[in-house]
């Protein structure tokens, strides 16, 4: 094994979809889905939008904006269930995910901050047994704020009892990017390929990696 030298960074600050999990593409079929269901359609911007929204706020803009004759309540409950019965046929895990979190947890301290549901966090962390290797995880839920605000990294980060200097995020979409570079944490981002981050965005990122596989404990440590 090759020894890390010691660095600054104390944590790191997972996203979940699109950097463990491979889903933003299952979200957008089964939101499209259960909108063209009650007869309405996607506005030009809602599926960017989306990205980084917590549960209450995706729910309201698909009630209030997109015209779905359901409460954002309601929405956000049918959406979920629906989500839920994805995940339990088969859990899109990004390849080599899993190996990553646990290799940066050997030698960092672990957060996840997440624009998922609580119920499709846990989930996903327990079928991929992952649950153990995290100090800290948050749903955008959870926080007065989604994506891009910084609210989650800045609650999780505390929840670590630490900085935002002290930390590293991983992100991949144009909101997650935003919301870790507002908090003033070291970004990585892994750029999701059909849906790639704006320029804005990734101009937060130290570090742009091709796949998830690239962020080592090495690379992590080189950022300082």
């Amino acid at each position: 094994m090759i020894d890390v030298k010691p660095s600054g960074i104390k944590a790191v600050v997972f996203d979940l979809d699109g950097v463990i999990i491979d889903t933003e593409e299952v979200w957008e079929e089964v939101r499209r889905g259960y909108v063209a269901e009650h007869g309405r359609e996607f506005l030009p911007d809602t599926q960017d939008r989306m990205m980084g929204m917590s549960t209450g706020e995706w729910s309201a803009h698909l009630a209030d904006e997109v015209g779905v004759p359901r409460t954002a309540e309601q929405v956000a409950a049918d959406v979920l269930g629906r989500m839920a019965a994805r995940y339990r046929e088969a859990l899109p895990l990004i390849p080599g995910s899993v190996e990553v979190v646990r290799a940066l947890g050997a030698r960092y301290r672990l957060a996840l901050a997440s624009s998922s549901a609580r119920i499709l966090i846990d989930q996903v962390l327990e079928t991929a047994g992952l649950t153990g290797e995290f100090e800290v995880t948050l749903s955008t839920e959870e926080v007065p704020r989604g994506k891009p605000a910084p609210d989650v990294y800045l609650t999780a980060v505390a929840g670590l009892g630490l900085t935002p200097a002290d930390c590293v995020a991983i992100e991949d979409s144009s909101n997650g990017l935003r919301a870790a570079g507002a908090a003033g944490l070291t970004v990585i981002a892994v750029p999701h390929g059909v849906y790639p981050p704006a320029a804005d965005a990734l101009a937060q990122a130290k570090l742009v990696v091709d796949s998830i596989t690239e962020v080592t404990p090495e690379a992590v440590a080189r950022l300082v």
